[in-house]
């Protein structure tokens, strides 16, 4: 008997969301959790949702880190958050940049946020039911892919959310923090 079960998701934004946003980086010396967020991917773990990195990585297309420097700081972040029983199901990034990018990374994309195309992508590869998952980030672009994908987005004020705010539809449900994204709208 095949079972076509889909399951729950929560997308979560990396740089601004889950650690501190500190520009273009790669190294883990330099990642620095934001309060709560290991907190707040234990809550959605212990409640059955899968967790899914979404995260824009224009560093790559300007020429500051290789792919497998971001690869090897995603291994790293897994890692480290395993070691606190916590885990996060799959990483996707875009190295792109239509502008700015330079060889093979400048062009248009379909998975450069506010497109839906790595939401859609991890979606098709990890059974999701997007109509029961959630994106979670601190720009505007986040909440657009989530429309998009057709998942509910949340905006959080940490990392650009300060500066993003003003951008958000009305009608986004915004929190402080993933935490407070969490407790208060996925998990209430």
């Amino acid at each position: 008997m095949i079972h076509n079960k889909k399951n729950p998701a929560v997308f979560l934004d990396r740089d601004g969301t889950i650690n501190l946003d500190k520009g273009y980086f790669y190294r883990p010396e330099e990642f620095e959790f934001e309060p709560g967020s290991i907190e707040a991917i234990r809550l959605l773990n212990q409640a059955g949702y899968k967790v899914y990195v979404i995260s824009n990585q224009a560093g790559i297309a300007l020429g500051h880190f290789s792919e497998a420097q971001v690869d090897a700081l995603h291994q790293w972040l897994a890692a480290k958050l395993n070691e606190q029983g916590v885990r996060i199901d799959g990483f996707y990034y875009c190295p792109h940049h239509a502008k700015l990018g330079q060889g093979e990374y400048k062009k248009e994309c379909d998975c450069r946020k506010p497109a839906p195309g790595l939401l859609l992508k991890a979606a098709q590869e990890r059974q999701i039911d997007l109509g029961a998952s959630y994106m979670v980030g601190d720009h505007n672009s986040d909440v657009e892919a989530g429309r998009a994908a057709g998942v509910k987005p949340i905006f959080v004020r940490t990392g650009h959310g300060a500066q993003e705010e003003a951008l958000v539809a009305q009608d986004i449900p915004k929190a402080a923090n993933l935490y407070e994204a969490v407790t208060k709208y996925i998990l209430a």
